[in-house]
């Protein structure tokens, strides 16, 4: 594809630059730069690739982070940046003939360019981690803000993202704590703290296989944890008054010994469906210093009152949790988020 200078005469310009990091890729490289050369975009595009000392004996890529940062620093792009990890292929609009890349630049019409812009995907094998996909190809536009608590992470997942180049410069870098550091959920927390926008594509523009030593799995479910905790009281706790922690099982006490002392004293119940939990009456907080000890009211759900932080997982129980929210016509957002 033909690139122009720029005004200077001191270079070609892409409008959008694709970053490929490689480390140990040889198995899904060729299928990946296949899926480039297959993009009928309009524009001009470019493909930078980053090989982190590669073996090709084992898919380990533990510092996207660092390769798609050095892209971004040092582009020969002038407006927009796309992610395209090894373990991704792009597809073609089954509906629309557009390229990956022109869907989502043309969603800058109805946007602006402080948004990171995602799409649907379609998994690799097909069956895995199904709950899962389904949360990242049905969330609506609102929920795309309302449910960035989840143990799911972003809502529009990063090997998706679309953005412009200024907006990742404005946000700031990746986090370079090294393995085990969630580096795409802090980059979007971040994203989000400084007004950014979220947009995803309707249309299945990706192929997303599930490999076994992604870097993903390097992360521990406490670290992850505690950003979301931490995430929650500064967006969503200051302006409740009080609250009610939706579970009284396991995830809802672990959540409330997690908040701090003066979120804590916010929480007014616990309410739950298990009549055993309801009959119990109260939960004590064992390891509190505080004498007496708290003892937090366990309601059913229906004699509890807004807001809530919901901390059961969504779709593992038939429709029927789902059904009992429902029923309260609440506002997501307003009078609960999910934390699950």
């Amino acid at each position: 594809m033909q690139l122009h200078k720029d005004a200077t005469g001191h270079g070609p310009l892409a409008s959008v630059t694709i970053i490929l990091p490689v480390h140990n890729a040889e198995l899904w490289l060729d299928e990946c730069l296949a899926s480039v050369l297959q993009q009928d975009f309009e524009g001009t595009m470019e493909l930078s690739v980053f090989n982190d000392a590669s073996k090709d004996d084992v898919m380990m890529p533990q510092r996207v982070r660092l390769q798609y940062e050095a892209a971004v620093q040092h582009p020969t792009s002038d407006m927009f940046v796309c992610a395209l990890p090894v373990l991704t292929v792009m597809l073609k609009s089954r509906h629309m003939n557009m390229s990956l890349p022109q869907q989502r630049k043309a969603v800058w019409g109805w946007g602006s360019s402080s948004h990171i812009i995602g799409c649907q995907v379609r998994r690799d094998p097909p069956d895995s981690t199904e709950r899962y996909t389904r949360w990242i190809n049905q969330l609506t536009s609102d929920q795309l803000l309302t449910q960035v608590f989840t143990s799911h992470g972003p809502t529009v997942i990063m090997p998706t993202w679309f953005c412009s180049r200024a907006w990742f410069s404005h946000v700031g870098l990746f986090d370079e704590g090294g393995q085990g550091v969630p580096e795409d959920l802090l980059f979007f927390y971040e994203h989000l703290r400084k007004g950014g926008g979220i947009f995803r594509v309707d249309h299945d523009l990706l192929l997303y296989r599930y490999h076994p030593y992604a870097a993903t799995h390097s992360v521990l479910e406490v670290t992850i944890w505690t950003h979301r905790v931490h995430f929650l009281e500064e967006q969503v706790l200051p302006r409740w008054k009080c609250f009610t922690i939706w579970n009284a099982g396991k995830q809802g006490r672990r959540l409330y010994r997690s908040l701090t002392a003066a979120s804590r004293c916010k929480v007014v119940a616990f309410c739950d469906v298990d009549e055993n939990k309801i009959r119990k009456g109260f939960y004590c907080h064992e390891e509190s210093q505080e004498r007496p000890k708290p003892k937090v009211p366990i309601l059913h759900f229906q004699a509890a009152r807004s807001p809530f932080v919901i901390c059961v997982k969504l779709d593992l129980t038939g429709g029927a949790f789902e059904d009992n929210l429902k029923s309260l016509n609440l506002q997501e957002g307003r009078d609960f988020v999910h934390f699950s």
